[in-house]
């Protein structure tokens, strides 16, 4: 499985989110225009980080987002899993009955173990770890 675009542009979004603040409402062309990425992708990519209550979205002429919780709080993966719900490298590992080999398949276990330990990066970083990262990185 590959890391997507609407994942890389939701992770990427909600950062932006992050660094402006909470309470601030951003409007969605701002957040396309500074991330390099698309409007109308990234606006189907805000609805379901809506529907999660990752971020809030805000109707009107000052309309935008704005995030809904603090982003400490926020895991890489509810970010992840909010866009394109739970993250899976093979089916069978969730799906019993996508395969007969379940308990004796060696592709299976070795495919498990790297799920797992990707699983838990994504859960370890939050957004604010990933904005404080972020500030190293720029020159000032």
């Amino acid at each position: 499985m590959q890391f997507t675009k609407a994942e890389e542009y939701g992770v990427l979004g909600v950062i932006y989110l992050a660094q402006r603040g909470n309470e601030n409402v951003v409007p969605l062309s701002e957040i396309a225009e500074t991330q390099d990425v698309p409007e109308k992708f990234l606006a189907k990519i805000f609805q379901n980080l809506t529907k999660a209550s990752i971020v809030r979205s805000h109707r009107g002429i000052k309309g935008g987002f704005s995030l809904a919780k603090d982003p400490a709080k926020v895991t890489a993966r509810q970010v992840i899993e909010a866009i394109q719900g739970p993250y899976s490298l093979i089916r069978c590992l969730h799906d019993p009955d996508s395969c007969d080999r379940q308990e004796t398949c060696p592709v299976r276990y070795l495919i498990e173990e790297a799920e797992h330990n990707l699983l838990d990066v994504f859960d370890r970083y939050t957004i604010h770890d990933l904005v404080e990262w972020q500030k190293t990185q720029v020159p000032v």
